[in-house]
């Protein structure tokens, strides 16, 4: 099915839809789509829990953020016998451990940095021609 126009040659079907209606540079194909700007949950999140609160401990004023006054209220409520309190606490604490575990994991022994550098001193003389030769 030939284009009416000057442009004989070109085909107008799957994939290939009219020149007229294709979408034309630095126009949107959906305009309505997400707006620049908005933010997802976990950033709101995240922002609202680094604002910062002022709280009265032992008569003296303190700035702590909405995090630590949430995670000082809920230890407070599990040291005061509310058993609800004390089970968020304790997954909480196990999430934490875990997650240091898994973030300690990442670092080297000094028997494991010995034989690294031990390693790199080995491969600096082959590359200099240096290697054990049998």
């Amino acid at each position: 099915m030939p284009n009416n126009n000057n442009d004989s040659a070109y085909e107008i079907g799957f994939c290939r839809p009219p020149k007229s209606k294709r979408f034309r540079k630095g126009v949107s194909g959906n305009p309505k789509g997400r707006p620049k700007g908005n933010r997802n949950v976990a950033t709101v999140l995240a922002k609202a829990l680094q604002e910062k609160v002022v709280i009265n401990e032992n008569g003296v004023r303190r700035s702590i953020t909405k995090l630590e006054a949430a995670v000082k209220q809920l230890v407070n409520k599990a040291a005061g016998g509310d058993l609800a309190a004390l089970r968020q606490l304790t997954a909480l604490a196990g999430s934490a451990i875990e997650h240091d575990a898994d973030s300690s994991t990442n670092q080297l022994s000094p028997a494991d940095l010995e034989m690294m550098e031990g390693l790199l001193k080995r491969l600096e003389g082959c590359t200099r021609g240096e290697g054990n030769e049998k």
